[in-house]
């Protein structure tokens, strides 16, 4: 390829590969993952700069479709933060784009000859995107292995590999169609497709029988309401509309139902106050509170909560508190702290530095969250032992089957309450959503999802959502509906990412076994065109 064609290719193929995440669905988009191995491997005798430079523009097309929702949080105080939202985007989807780079110049360095060289470049993609969602905080945000729709035959494999392993599947799979354009032998070209082929029906069978043999809410099983208030995020915050917010979530939660919930939930940063502030002795919202329950409901509700901390100093929490209605009145039964904190939107890194350089005042982030202690299950009076992820929490694999681990108490369900108001009407709820529903399918178990303007959902241990049981982006009301029944303990929830680990091991076997070829990608050097 002469030119910027190469380079070109790369970057189409990334946008191709982020068209095929839902809300798109493109998944013909998938072949993307094909066009940027061709990329990487027709450069030739081109050095290795050529390789992270098509690695990177590719990770740069697939963020720029996947992540630029996040222009939107800039726009709820457009006058003042508006002018930084092309700059985020820009900045997010490059920055995460660095990770493919390396990816694509550890395979140029590694690359077998032949058919083989496809299991190489999805142990180097894959691998990489495990760095992703692991260095620093972390950030595995549509992972290529959540692809795949929740709930759809291929996503069941999450409950055997997690959305790492299926990363690894899906990028083999993907990437094989590449190889029919080699040079090499046409019985070699024709078997790694037809391997390829088979692996994807595998996913379908594979995952036709796990959704065939689903399991119906009991007639006994709790009863869920979540409350989607449709609050927008640039008037909730004025400190006039406390009251009105505050009583438009108590009419949803009192609204008349054929069955009265027993367990009302209220989203992540719900009320626009410190809940300490509104259920303490004598605050007239204490007693609109406790009226707003029957006896024997509880409420899981998403609050920020005070606290000192050494020395004294205040803290702040992002939390979820369960209130119980009691003969006595309301009480506290649980509670919740956020663990994994999402970097400038909760807390600031290099705080100190940052207020000292005037960066804080220019983010608007006074103070900073604190984080609570690592994930576990709670177990509020009434409720169902369950693990919360708040926000963001979501999106990393793993967190509930070590917070069962931890606490030796495996969660009945779990529940994720997220603002993602911030997002307004772009397709990062809709992502958000599905990324969420993986998490159910990896343990087995149902996830109830709350936001204040979508989408919210009740979803089973498959990562389907139950008929009738979702409001979407910009609805305002209920939704209503059993608590789908905990499945068996899945592949993924007993042995975690140990077959993800077999693929790279696999991955990097293939790549030693031809260490001693003579196969150009190790004849590169820094210097030369791209």
């Amino acid at each position: 390829m002469r030119g910027w064609a190469g380079p070109g290719l790369a970057l189409g193929a990334g946008l191709a590969a982020g068209s095929a995440h839902p809300p798109f669905g493109v998944l013909p988009g998938l072949l993307g993952y094909a066009l940027l191995m061709a990329s990487v491997d027709v450069s030739g005798e081109r050095p290795l700069r050529s390789a992270f430079l098509r690695g990177w523009l590719g990770g740069v097309g697939y963020f720029a479709v996947s992540v630029w929702w996040i222009t939107e949080p800039f726009m709820v105080d457009a006058k003042d933060q508006g002018w930084m939202a092309p700059f985020a985007l820009v900045l997010l989807a490059a920055g995460l784009a660095l990770f493919w780079g390396a990816a694509a110049l550890l395979y140029r360095a590694l690359r077998p000859p032949g058919v083989a060289r496809v299991l190489v470049f999805a142990g180097c993609l894959a691998g990489l995107e495990w760095l992703r969602g692991n260095i620093l905080t972390g950030f595995p945000w549509d992972l290529p292995g959540e692809t795949w729709r929740a709930g759809s035959a291929p996503s069941q494999a999450a409950s055997v590999f997690g959305a790492y392993g299926l990363t690894w599947v899906t990028l083999a799979i993907a990437a094989a169609p590449a190889v029919l354009f080699d040079r090499a032998d046409w019985r070699r070209r024709a078997g790694a497709a037809a391997l390829a082929a088979a692996a994807l029906a595998g996913l379908y069978v594979f995952g036709a029988v796990r959704i065939g043999g689903a399991a119906k809410p009991q007639a006994q099983a709790p009863m869920i309401r979540v409350v989607q208030a449709n609050i927008d995020q640039k008037v909730k915050w004025r400190p006039e509309n406390l009251s009105q917010i505050f009583d438009t979530y108590v009419s949803l939660t009192q609204r008349q139902g054929p069955v009265q919930p027993d367990i009302v939930i209220w989203p992540e940063g719900a009320l626009p106050a410190v809940i300490d502030d509104l259920v303490a002795p004598g605050s007239a919202y204490a007693l609109r509170l406790r009226d707003a329950l029957a006896l024997g409901q509880t409420l899981l509700m998403g609050a920020n909560r005070a606290g000192l901390g050494p020395g004294g100093a205040p803290q702040y929490f992002n939390s979820l508190v369960a209130f119980r209605r009691e003969t006595e009145g309301l009480r506290v039964t649980g509670v919740y702290d956020k663990h994994h904190l999402v970097p400038f939107g909760e807390y600031m890194p290099a705080g100190e530095l940052a207020t000292k350089v005037g960066f804080r005042s220019l983010v608007h982030m006074p103070e900073d969250f604190s984080a609570g202690p690592p994930s576990q299950p709670i177990a509020p009076s009434g409720v169902p032992a369950v693990q919360v992820l708040i926000c963001y929490e979501a999106l990393f694999p793993g967190v509930t089957r070590a917070g069962a681990a931890r606490a030796a108490l495996r969660p009945d369900w779990i529940l994720n309450i997220s603002n993602d108001a911030w997002f307004g009407m772009t397709s990062g709820p809709l992502q958000h959503l599905n990324i969420a529903s993986y998490r159910a399918i990896e343990e087995g178990l149902p996830i109830v999802r709350a936001t204040p303007t979508g989408v919210s959902a009740i979803i089973d241990g498959y990562g389907r959502i139950a008929p009738g049981a979702r409001l979407g982006l910009g609805g305002f009301g209920i939704v209503d509906g059993r608590l789908p029944p905990a499945l068996q303990l899945t592949p993924y929830s007993k042995v975690g990412d140990l077959f993800f680990a077999g693929m790279l091991l696999l991955s990097g076997l293939v790549a030693l076994a031809y260490r001693g070829s003579t196969s150009v990608n190790r004849r590169g050097r820094w210097g030369g065109a791209a």
